[in-house]
Formats: C-alpha cells, sequence, structure tokens
C-alpha cells in the first residue's frame, strides 16, 4: 500500500496536478504560469517530421504553383485535402551544402543544420569520408530561444521522437543537433518516452490503480476550474490511460524493440507493428505540448538510405533500393507511392490530433492554429540523390505563413527557409543560420 501511495505521488508530479491539494496543470491557462489571454502574443510550437529517400516528384508537386492559383493537391498529398487552407508547399528549395560526405549523408545531417558536415572517417558512397555536422539544427536554436525567456521556458527544451530509427549513430541517423559535433539521438520506443515525460512510475503495475486515485484529485481540483479546462483535464487523463495500454499491450506482445541492423547494411528490417508505434509516438507528442511539457518537437521516422520493409503495406524489398529503381519501373512506382502515401497518412494523424486539441491560452481555437508542423525528406528525388527541390510541406499556423498555397522559390538556399521560420517563431534577433554565404539575403517572405 504504502509503495502504491509513493508512486502516485511520483505520477501526479509527474502529471504536474502536485500532491499536497495545490493543483497545478502546465495546460491549464488557469494554473499554469506561462502565456496569458491578456499577452499579445498566443504561444508558438514547432514540429519537425522526417521521412526518408526521397519523393515522387509527379505525384508530390501540384501543377500549379503560385500565390493566387487555386491549390490542387497530388496523389502523395491528397489525404491532407481537408485542411489543405492551412497548408504551405514549397518548391524550390535547396540544400547548397556541399562539402564532405555523400548526398544521402549531407541530405540528413545538413537537413535542419544548414551547415557543412565535419572531417571524419565515416565513408559513404563514393565520396570523401565526414563526421558529424558543424552547427546546431533549427529546432535546437529555436527551443533555445524559447527556454532563454520566462514566459515560453517549459520542462523540456525540445523532445526527439523517433519510428523504426535503427540502433546506430551515424550521419544518415540524426538530424537534430546541440551543436557542432553533437547529434542528439531520437527516442524511438514509446515506453521509453512515456518515461521520460512521466518519469518516477517503476512499476507499470500500478498505474491503472494511480488512475483510479486521480479521480479523487480531479474531484478536488475541479472546483478551482473553469468547464473548458476541467473538459482538457479529463482529456489529458483518458489519454495517459490509453497510452498506457497501449504501450503495456505492445510490450507483451514483445513488439517495441525493434530487430538489430543485419550485418549486411542493405538488409535491416523494420517491425511489423511499426504502424502502431508511430500513433503511440504521435500520441505522445502531442500530449506533450497540450500539456506545455515542450513547444518544439521533432518526429523521425527510419533514416537517411534506409532499407525499412513494410510489410504491412505488403511491401518485401527494402525503401532505399525501391527508391533507386528507375522511373520507368512501375511496380516500383507503385510501391513507392504506397510508402509516401502512408507517410502522408502518419501526417494526417499528426495533424488531426493538433487540431482535435483546444488550445488552452484562453483565445480558442486548437494548437494546429499555434503549431507550425514542417514534413520534410533529405532528397528531392531518391533515385537522382538530388539536393534540389527538397519536398517541404508545412502546415498550421505557428509562424504565420500565408497558407492555401504552393508556390516556387526557384533555387532559394534553404538556411533562408530556416531564418524565416525562426522569425516567424519570435525569434526575429537570429540574423544567419548556418553558412553564412547562403545566409546573406536573409529570411524568405512567406507571410
Amino acid at each position: 500500500m504504502k509503495d502504491s501511495l509513493n508512486n502516485r505521488r511520483t505520477f501526479l508530479r509527474g502529471l504536474g496536478l502536485g500532491t499536497a491539494g495545490i493543483p497545478f496543470f502546465s495546460g491549464l491557462q488557469s494554473l499554469r504560469g506561462g502565456d496569458s489571454p491578456e499577452s499579445p502574443h498566443p504561444p508558438k510550437r514547432l514540429v519537425i517530421m522526417f521521412s526518408p529517400n526521397g519523393t515522387l516528384p509527379d505525384a508530390f508537386w501540384p501543377d500549379q504553383l503560385g500565390d493566387h492559383l487555386p491549390l490542387k493537391l497530388p496523389s502523395i498529398l491528397k489525404p491532407l485535402e481537408d485542411y489543405k487552407d492551412q497548408m504551405l508547399i514549397l518548391k524550390g528549395v535547396h540544400n547548397k551544402i556541399r562539402g564532405d560526405g555523400d548526398n544521402h549523408m549531407r541530405g540528413m545531417s545538413c537537413l535542419l543544420t544548414a551547415t557543412e558536415l565535419l572531417p571524419g572517417n565515416i565513408q559513404g558512397g563514393s565520396d570523401s569520408p565526414a563526421g558529424w555536422a558543424g552547427g546546431i539544427s533549427i529546432d535546437q536554436e529555436i527551443g533555445n530561444f524559447f527556454q532563454s525567456k520566462a514566459q515560453t521556458r517549459t520542462r523540456f527544451g525540445s523532445l526527439e521522437f523517433g519510428v523504426a530509427v535503427p540502433n546506430r549513430a551515424d550521419p544518415w541517423t540524426r538530424m537534430c543537433y546541440a551543436d557542432s559535433n553533437k547529434p542528439i539521438a531520437p527516442i524511438d520506443d514509446p515506453d521509453q518516452m512515456f518515461h521520460k515525460l512521466y518519469g518516477g512510475v517503476q512499476d507499470r503495475r500500478h498505474v491503472g490503480s494511480i488512475l483510479d486515485h486521480l479521480r479523487d484529485d480531479i474531484r478536488k481540483v475541479s472546483k478551482h476550474l473553469s468547464g473548458k479546462d476541467h473538459a482538457v483535464l479529463q482529456e489529458h487523463m483518458a489519454l495517459v490511460r490509453r497510452l498506457e495500454m497501449d504501450i503495456q499491450a505492445a510490450a507483451s506482445q514483445s513488439a517495441l524493440h525493434h530487430p538489430e541492423p543485419a550485418i549486411d547494411p542493405d538488409i535491416e528490417l523494420v517491425n511489423d507493428n511499426t504502424p502502431a508505434i508511430s500513433r503511440m509516438q504521435i500520441d505522445l507528442l502531442v500530449n506533450a505540448l497540450a500539456n506545455d511539457m515542450t513547444r518544439v518537437a521533432s518526429l523521425q521516422y527510419m533514416r537517411s538510405v534506409g532499407q525499412a520493409r513494410m510489410r504491412w503495406l505488403k511491401i518485401d524489398e527494402g525503401h532505399h533500393s525501391l527508391s533507386h529503381e528507375p522511373d520507368n519501373n512501375q511496380d516500383a512506382q507503385d510501391k513507392l507511392m504506397r510508402i509516401n502515401d502512408w507517410f502522408s497518412r502518419e501526417l494526417l494523424y499528426l495533424v488531426q490530433r493538433l487540431a482535435a486539441t483546444p488550445e488552452t491560452d484562453g483565445r480558442g481555437g486548437s494548437l494546429l492554429d499555434h503549431t507550425q508542423v514542417v514534413w520534410v525528406n533529405e532528397l528531392g528525388k531518391g533515385n537522382s540523390h538530388t539536393l534540389s527541390n527538397i519536398p517541404f510541406v508545412l502546415m498550421g499556423g505557428g509562424a504565420g505563413f500565408k497558407t492555401g498555397r504552393a508556390i516556387d522559390l526557384e533555387g532559394a538556399p534553404h538556411n533562408r527557409l530556416w531564418m524565416s521560420l525562426a522569425h516567424g517563431l519570435g525569434h526575429d534577433s537570429l540574423e544567419s543560420f548556418g553558412l553564412e554565404r547562403y545566409a546573406e539575403e536573409g529570411p524568405l517572405h512567406l507571410t
């Protein structure tokens, strides 16, 4: 009984509810100390989602590009049709970073850092070997900016979620960097991420009874909450219970741990319940944003050059091998279409969850209204290894960009896009990012 009580107290602290009858729930405006309804600025958030090995340009880019042209979504983006008014598609954004390493390495580790790879001994392709990226990534730059101000400071400066990321460390598996030569590994086990967010409950068997006991605390807290805040709290507790049950069910099937990469790098298996893990990770991510545990998160699917075998899509070949097939291989094109459609639908689920979660800053609206979601890839096209026309899809209202359109930026360095993102999220003191020569013209004008 004593152990159960201690676990309950620790769990309450993890949820932010306190233990002495003085409630504090970071997601509730009436109880939190962050942005106030009187503040001229709503809370701003950033989520970067990555999927690998390039896209299918003919199925990704809209036929019509322009500010005042109707946005007609092509097949890969068609699942997002209901949210196209909150979408900005950017063509003509190039990763111009060169130097050591092959295009997959530079496409991945220079994607968010916009700076060159350091000298190193990691050999890739036919190019010169390289090491880690030589600068901070844009998510960490923005996260540090938020953490530097009391009104936007959160428990975590950022959270890095992974889905089926191999248990290895190299420039093909890392996109987030705390600084030069400091890669950040994503967490691709929902149980580990749950423990990070709600750490301290060592014995999962007690979680059900803990949540049952919380009903008494919620009744006590309710007298201090508005009806809307009470509904948010109830939704949060329901999500925590559902996540815990999902994680326990997956763990009982020994399905949470992905197989180690085989010795042959061209044979990399992805667990068949990767789709379930993806949804659990997205639920945890959205909950962390709603709870104001963080305002910056990344969601990394697999890795560059990844050979994920997506059997749930009836595909046995490795993703990277398929991406290298010529355009006239219709079977490969059909399978790549199914793969890219799956990633698009995972983005849809993320956007739906954000849109369904009410904002709690007193202004109304949803989390999506104040969250900038960026979906990106390390290559423009898999079988050409091009770093030009990197596929960028921006959704939501966090950065204040003009949405409901697809535009061609005609070769703009992606350094400038990251500057625009930082400025849109309030970090307008950022005068350059990554290699200075690609940021000299300043941020892009996307508002």
